[in-house]
């Protein structure tokens, strides 16, 4: 269903714009609430009047919404959040804090005029949205959500105490092993003993006579 919006509608569109809705969005918010009608023949043609009379006025928006996008070329933002398990976010990021990272740098807009796909970001990594700075000036944004600082001092700790834990089973898993072969090599009756070295005898000992007298002198 087809109704021209009479304000800015968030993740919709402009006021003056024509836009496709499904019925019950339509009849039962958005004309109800004064912020669309129906795009019949008879409003198409008054809108078109409307923006006629306004041409010169359409025209300098249109400047000065180009003018704008323009410095998103180039432009690097990077929107920091807490990371839970891997790449897993606490919470999520959504088009406000887009719109605030963007109004840092420089670039002035409102959320209501940024679209991200699914409405919100969940996960670690790079993502895009639409971002209307008038009907007809529309751009596809990339930007990237990283860990904040919090974040990155967790998961350097548990990597660490992951590293500990690895060295000590290594350990344990090492003296067992040794613990085993020593219980094998002493305890074990089939197990190969080394033979006892010999000590060597002593060379102090007198020297017998070869023979021994059977008899006495008289």
């Amino acid at each position: 269903m087809d109704v021209i919006l009479k304000q800015d509608v968030e993740n919709l569109g402009f006021e003056f714009e024509v836009v496709s809705v499904k019925p019950g969005y339509a009849r039962n918010f958005l004309i109800p609430q004064g912020k669309a009608v129906v795009a019949t023949p008879q409003k198409r043609e008054e809108l078109n009047k409307t923006l006629e009379a306004r041409k010169a006025e359409e025209d300098k928006m249109i400047a000065e919404a180009k003018e704008k996008s323009a410095k998103l070329e180039g432009l690097d933002i990077k929107i920091e959040a807490k990371v839970g398990a891997g790449t897993k976010l606490f919470g999520s990021v959504n088009n406000a804090d887009l719109a605030e990272a963007l109004n840092k740098a420089g670039v002035e807009i409102e959320k209501k005029h940024i679209k991200i796909a699914g409405n919100t970001i969940k996960r670690l990594g790079k993502s895009s949205a639409k971002i209307r700075f008038h009907r007809d000036v529309e751009v596809e944004f990339e930007f990237e959500v990283i860990p904040d600082q919090d974040s990155i001092k967790r998961a350097e700790a548990a990597a660490q105490a992951k590293a500990e834990v690895a060295r000590m089973d290594a350990e344990r898993a090492a003296a067992a092993e040794k613990s085993d072969e020593l219980s094998f090599k002493y305890d074990n009756p089939l197990a190969v003993k080394e033979p006892k070295k010999e000590e060597p005898k002593a060379e102090a000992e007198e020297a017998k006579p070869a023979e021994e007298s059977t008899s006495e002198e008289a």
